[in-house]
């Protein structure tokens, strides 16, 4: 079911849809402005899917701007059964992706989940992408607290698969809300009440939900391949929001840019920020969408 559109954007062309089958899943696909000049411009996320970029890809209307569903998503229909997915899983689709809009390389912006797919993809076929704006991809292994903020993912899918998405998304938002290093002790203290959060304690029995269900398991604890990065063609941006303090994903933005030895790249607002009503949720969509124009422009 597709959601209505953020306030402002209902009189706005309806993107171009379409399919592509990859191995275990068929994909979908938005394209906008099919037949503008400039190098095409892909906007994702993981787990977020497409319509959560209908305000961002509005201020790109000079360009192809592609979304897509992460596989397991929305419209992807996984067809192989499986429920988890690993980055390299998504590298791959995107690769796939690319490849079938026969274009040329194209510029990308990811945030979150899919700023790590998106390193992994540029680490495996840097020939496809001119830039990557790579927004807060919340890496653990360059953090100082990397057991801790792994633990913490561990025990929400633990959580997840004993009691439900309720219990099992509090302790998400009390994990992203949190300002600086996990402490050592931060799983022996007592787990947050769903109802603080607007959400119910019970079970629902579901247990194929692509946050809590797989992608904190698998994205956070991913290894990338520096080397490979560093010698890529592709320029990279890594961005942190300016109003995201210290938390996991800002920190460790911080120290994948380290890493790939560039400077941080701050933009507006925080992790949600490029949102302009979707999921009820506002950042700074016109700051932002300014922010990324001139990243892009180098």
């Amino acid at each position: 079911m597709s959601r209505a559109p953020p306030d402002g954007l209902k009189h706005m062309p309806e993107p171009e849809t379409r399919t592509l089958d990859a191995p275990g899943v068929t994909l979908t696909y938005d394209i906008r402005n099919p037949g503008a000049d400039g190098t095409p411009l892909l906007l994702f996320g993981s787990p977020m899917d497409a319509s959560g970029f209908a305000t961002l890809a509005s201020h790109f209307t000079d360009r192809p701007v592609v979304t897509y569903d992460p596989r397991g998503t929305a419209r992807s229909i996984r067809t192989d059964g499986a429920r988890e997915s690993t980055p390299d899983d998504h590298a791959d689709d995107l690769h796939r992706l690319i490849e079938a809009l026969d274009a040329g390389r194209v510029d990308v912006f990811a945030t979150s989940g899919g700023a790590v797919n998106a390193l992994a993809l540029v680490a495996k076929h840097p020939e496809q992408v001119r830039t990557l704006v790579a927004h807060e991809p919340p890496t653990a292994e360059v953090l100082p607290d990397a057991a801790q903020v792994v633990a913490a993912c561990e025990d929400m899918y633990a959580t997840y698969q004993r009691a439900g998405k309720g219990p099992a998304m509090a302790k998400f938002m009390q994990f992203v809300m949190w300002d600086g290093p996990l402490p050592p002790d931060y799983l022996d203290r007592p787990a947050p009440d769903p109802a603080a959060f607007g959400m119910s304690a019970e079970d629902d029995g579901s247990r194929d939900d692509p946050l809590v269900g797989q992608n904190m398991r698998t994205c956070v604890p991913y290894r990338h391949d520096y080397a490979a990065l560093t010698a890529a063609p592709t320029r990279i941006v890594v961005v942190a929001g300016e109003e995201s303090g210290r938390q996991v994903p800002a920190r460790a933005a911080a120290g994948v840019a380290e890493r790939l030895g560039v400077e941080l790249t701050v933009f507006p607002s925080h992790h949600a920020g490029f949102l302009g009503g979707e999921f009820g949720q506002r950042g700074k969509p016109d700051e932002f969408a300014a922010a990324l124009r001139r990243a892009l422009d180098g």
